[in-house]
């Protein structure tokens, strides 16, 4: 009878135990802030002093590291699928057309071997491609954001699914919106994460369907001219260096301009200029031509969302040793 109540006991012991230990290895397969402090507690410090070199070198990193974000995760995870290049049967995501002016892969290089060298096999390189969007970030003039970790690399790439998931510059501002609602992002956070087209520039490949063979109407004839300076033909060559910045007053800060400039019909993209068009989105727009403070809230907390995007953690993926190719088995 005691050997009985014992065994009962024990039973009803782990019973007890068992919603705890699920709710344990649940917060433990989820991201978490400081999820290196143990395993790597300079990670976050070794990031940043690369994003940091490699821009005072190559200021179009930091540049490079937002949009990586956006590719990345936008497309079924933020795993660094983006990253993995075509070999072994892999076809890599860059050879979308979407991924069309994207560079700098090689430097995600040199920040994964700093931190191959001080905690080899720990740090992912999907957490790389945050950590360093969230540097390059602040780097640009923006807010800092606090991101939490714990990501793991994919085992394959998506290259079919790339078209399916991120937006092209010239798409109805309803399938943008559906596009970044159906990963969680509302209608503000949506126009502020366009507010990234603050900085960097655009290829004419992308922009001459506005000036030939003749001017869009929605574009101010002055900057119109512009444009045509920078790109003089309808066809241009996708090779050459023929570009215009996306913003020409601060163009290597993430800031409000990009609305201000928006509201004098000096939008890049057909997908800025419709921002001001559409009803849903134009009230955004003014508020954050108004406020820089209110654009760089909302672009921190829609960067934020998008970093989280049905991540991989735990067992679900790997952290690869060359963020170019997946680990051999």
């Amino acid at each position: 009878m005691m050997a009985i109540k014992s065994h009962h006991c024990c039973f009803s012991f782990i019973f007890l135990l068992l919603p705890l230990l699920l709710q344990l290895h649940s917060v433990k397969g989820d991201l978490q802030l400081n999820y290196y402090a143990q395993s790597c507690p300079n990670a976050e410090e070794i990031i940043k002093q690369q994003v940091i070199k490699l821009y005072n070198k190559h200021g179009n990193t930091a540049v490079s590291w937002v949009r990586n974000l956006f590719h990345d995760c936008m497309v079924k995870s933020c795993d660094a699928s983006l990253l993995l290049e075509t070999v072994n049967g892999i076809e890599s995501e860059q050879k979308s057309d979407r991924s069309f002016g994207m560079r700098n892969f090689k430097y995600v290089k040199t920040i994964k071997d700093a931190l191959e060298q001080e905690c080899p096999g720990t740090v992912s390189c999907a957490d790389i491609v945050s950590l360093s969007a969230r540097d390059g970030i602040v780097l640009l003039g923006g807010p800092r954001i606090e991101m939490k970790t714990g990501r793991k690399d994919s085992k394959r790439s998506y290259l079919s699914e790339v078209e399916n998931t991120i937006p092209n510059h010239n798409d109805s501002m309803e399938l943008v919106l559906s596009r970044f609602q159906s990963i969680g992002i509302d209608t503000q956070g949506i126009v502020a994460l366009l507010g990234a087209h603050s900085v960097g520039r655009v290829h004419c490949v992308n922009l001459v369907h506005r000036l030939y063979p003749t001017v869009d109407p929605t574009l101010d004839p002055d900057y119109a001219e512009y444009l045509k300076g920078r790109c003089p033909t309808p066809d241009p060559d996708p090779e050459a260096v023929l570009y215009s910045r996306n913003d020409r007053e601060t163009p290597m800060i993430l800031d409000n301009m990009y609305y201000k400039n928006l509201l004098k019909h000096k939008g890049l993209l057909v997908i800025d200029q419709q921002l001001t068009s559409d009803p849903t989105t134009s009230p955004f727009v003014e508020k954050m031509a108004a406020d820089n403070g209110y654009f760089h809230d909302q672009f921190a907390r829609a960067v934020l969302l998008l970093s989280e995007n049905n991540p991989l953690t735990g067992d679900e993926g790997e952290v690869r040793k060359d963020c170019r190719y997946v680990n051999s088995e």
